[in-house]
């Protein structure tokens, strides 16, 4: 005797689902809603991560203070991350990895190659001095050496594509004759020295002689191109 197919038993929940749209839209919102809570915990994670790490140093910073400052129980931060310097690479993606990001995304230059660096510079220094993304800076330069997996990684995100964005732009010179050393593509890291001299400084000697970051970019970029000429 032939016997007919075995039907699956569905939950009653999903088979008044299937004719009650408004039935499979409630189910649906308690999903949302906990993806919701749980990106707002990641979050609120991260953000109170970041604020330790410049309070104490990546290395002082404990998993039990982060997780007091977020408001969330220890357990809760491993299942986000799975140890501190997890937590800190998050911390430069999100933060400082778009800045950088930003440089390889330029459109090709209408103008000259220097208005392209001066503004893509010039918004570089107005986001990192005096911000948090300038804390997290000099904590790579300050704690970097003595944790090289952290100064690694932030070499593959942030630096390597600051550096190839900035020998892009600097060959993009000498080709159309603006940039006349044509040794600066091989050290591209003259370029944006400025910047790095910005954020050193600010922490440490700006109370005793402030520095006006953007007119040492001016005065820099004067040496590499030449003064600009005034009408």
């Amino acid at each position: 005797m032939t016997r007919k197919p075995t039907r699956t038993a569905l939950p009653s929940a999903t088979r008044a689902s299937l004719h009650d749209p408004a039935q499979a839209s409630r189910e649906e919102a308690p999903a949302s809603n906990r993806a919701t809570r749980a990106a707002e915990r990641r979050a609120a994670i991260v953000e109170a991560a970041m604020e330790e790490f410049i309070a104490r140093g990546f290395a002082a910073t404990r998993l039990d203070d982060i997780a007091k400052r977020a408001g969330v129980a220890k357990g809760t931060i491993y299942l986000h991350f799975k140890d501190k310097e997890s937590m800190f690479e998050e911390l430069v993606r999100t933060v400082i990895v778009p800045v950088v990001a930003k440089l390889n995304a330029l459109p090709p230059p209408t103008g000259s190659v220097r208005d392209l660096i001066e503004a893509f510079a010039g918004n570089f220094l107005k986001e990192v001095i005096g911000t948090r993304r300038g804390d997290l800076v000099r904590l790579i330069v300050a704690e970097g050496p003595r944790f090289p997996s952290v100064a690694d990684f932030y070499y593959r995100e942030v630096v390597s594509r600051g550096i190839a964005g900035m020998r892009a732009l600097i060959e993009l010179g000498i080709a159309r004759g603006e940039i006349r050393e044509k040794d600066l593509a091989r050290y591209p890291q003259i370029l944006v020295a400025p910047a790095m001299i910005a954020v050193i400084w600010q922490s440490l000697f700006a109370r005793h002689a402030p520095l006006d970051a953007q007119d040492m970019l001016r005065v820099h970029l004067d040496l590499i191109f030449g003064e600009r000429r005034t009408t």
